[in-house]
């Protein structure tokens, strides 16, 4: 019986710790030094001053205004699609990935 305790114990603990991957349609991209500063308008923020900013890393701003920080792949992955793009501003992506201790871990991330 008290080992069925600690097996019934240890997966209550452990259940919370599994993140499950989220996708995130349309949310603002932001580099992490900018992100206080335009989270009122972020469509604002410009791509140039993205990749000006790139080594402080970026996150996306949700649309109830949390910021969630990307992992480092998934900040290698926006500097890879910034270079790459011609958009100017309103820079939104789609992202898939796991949420972890207030980072977005990314599985995969795309410009809209």
């Amino acid at each position: 019986m008290k080992k069925l305790y600690w097996v019934v114990l240890l997966a209550i603990f452990a259940i919370p710790a599994v993140a499950v991957a989220e996708t995130f349609e349309g949310v603002a991209l932001v580099d992490v030094n900018c992100s206080a500063k335009v989270k009122a308008d972020p469509d604002a923020h410009t791509r140039a001053c993205a990749l000006q900013c790139q080594k402080s890393g970026f996150g996306i701003l949700t649309s109830d205004g949390t910021f969630l920080k990307l992992n480092p792949q998934g900040n290698q992955q926006v500097v890879q699609l910034l270079s790459k793009s011609h958009k100017t501003d309103h820079l939104r992506v789609n992202v898939k990935g796991k949420v972890t201790a207030g980072a977005l871990e990314v599985q995969s991330i795309s410009l809209e």
